[in-house]
This record gives C-alpha cells, sequence and structure tokens, in this order.
C-alpha cells in the first residue's frame, strides 16, 4: 500500500514491478478526486481511513518532504498501523551492503552506502546518492538526486538536500534544515536554517551578496 499519490510513488510502484516481490499494488490519497482513479496501473482506493480494509499489506510512504511524510506516519499510527508494517523499499541497482535501513525507507537505483552506514525510517534515498563510511541519516531525511556525504557525516532529522549537494567529512546538517541544489557544506548547518551556494551559506546572506 502506497500512502500519496506522488512522483516518488510513481518510482516506487516502476521498482517493485521491477522486484515482483508483490501481487497487489495500491494507493491511498486523502484527495477525493483521486478516488477510484489509477496511478500508473495501480488503484487509488481511498484516504488513509482505508488501511483497515487491508490489514494484510506492507506499507510505505511516499511523500516528497520529510514533514509530510512524519505527519502521514502520526495519522497511520493513530488507526492501528504498527512499525511493522512498513516496507523497506530498495533497488537492485542500488549498492548498500554496508548499509543499515530503517524501515518505511526508499533506496532508489545508483544509491551507494559504503561501509557502516545508518539510514533511519522514512528516508528517501534517490537515485546517484552517495553515502560514504560511517554517515548517520536519521529519521525522514529526504536526499535528492546525486547527493553525496563525506565519512562521518550526521544527517538530523527530517533535513532535506538538494539536487547534487555535497557535505563534506564529519560535517552535521541539523534536523528540518535545507540544503539547496549543488550546495558544498563546509561547517555545520543549523537546524531548521536554509542554507545554499558553494561554500554553502545563510540564504538571506547570499542574496544579499549577490545584490552587492
Amino acid at each position: 500500500m502506497l500512502v500519496a499519490a506522488s512522483g516518488l510513488a510513481r518510482e516506487v510502484l516502476a521498482l517493485e514491478r521491477v522486484v515482483g516481490r508483490y501481487d497487489d499494488l495500491r494507493v491511498l490519497d486523502d484527495d477525493p478526486a483521486r478516488r477510484g482513479t489509477a496511478l500508473d496501473g495501480a488503484e487509488v482506493v481511498g484516504g488513509l481511513a482505508e488501511i483497515a480494509r487491508y490489514p494484510e499489506h506492507d506499507v510505505v510512504v511516499c511523500a516528497g518532504r520529510g514533514a509530510t511524510r512524519r505527519s502521514l506516519v502520526e495519522r497511520l499510527v493513530e488507526l492501528g498501523v504498527g512499525d511493522e508494517r512498513y516496507a523497506r523499499v530498495i533497488h537492485p541497482a542500488a549498492t548498500v551492503s554496508g548499509t543499515a535501513i530503517g524501515r518505511g525507507s526508499i533506496v532508489l537505483a545508483g544509491a551507494v552506502g559504503t561501509a557502516n552506514v545508518t539510514v533511519g525510517r522514512h528516508v528517501v534515498v534517490m537515485p546517484q546518492v552517495t553515502l560514504t563510511h560511517d554517515d548517520v541519516v536519521a529519521d525522514y531525511v529526504t536526499l535528492c538526486a546525486g547527493v553525496s556525504l563525506g565519512g562521518g557525516v550526521r544527517v538530523d532529522e527530517g533535513a532535506y538536500l538538494g539536487m547534487n549537494a555535497c557535505v563534506r567529512e564529519g560535517g552535521e546538517v541539523g534536523a528540518g534544515s535545507t540544503l539547496g541544489m549543488g550546495a558544498a557544506l563546509l561547517t555545520p548547518l543549523p537546524a531548521g536554517a536554509t542554507w545554499v551556494g558553494v561554500p554553502a551559506r545563510p540564504i538571506a546572506a547570499t542574496y544579499r551578496m549577490e545584490g552587492a
């Protein structure tokens, strides 16, 4: 059961059809206009409350933003969905033998986890992400395509790293923060902040410098 009829859900559907481990793929979405429609051939059976009709289905939350995934998981807890129901979705073309991956996480093609890497619950790892030795990625993080983390990096809960962003070895990305596309993080990124550029710096400072 895929929760949220999103682009990410389409990617998960395509992946699971390649892997072939499920014979019944369905979608939940709270948008009433989507009920009875199909997402790439998978029926949208209704909103979250419909999960009660499918007690045997594994579940994966496919919202793109970590805060939205967290909110949906919290609602599913209220509907009786326990942690054991969440599937790990790992593309066969991902190289993650050195990576511990939490329940509900999605790892797409070309992602690499080298040695002693930890990925938490409900994390999204998009294509061509590189996680090197001793990285720790907390719950609800989103790593967009091409993100690269040096060794010993910590990415805290709910952070969002844009396409092709990179983090220097030993760095930290604070909870709920955003690192912009193509940014290079050399110093710790505070919780809740948005940094962009090379080297990465607060977005307001970046705009002031560009306008100078």
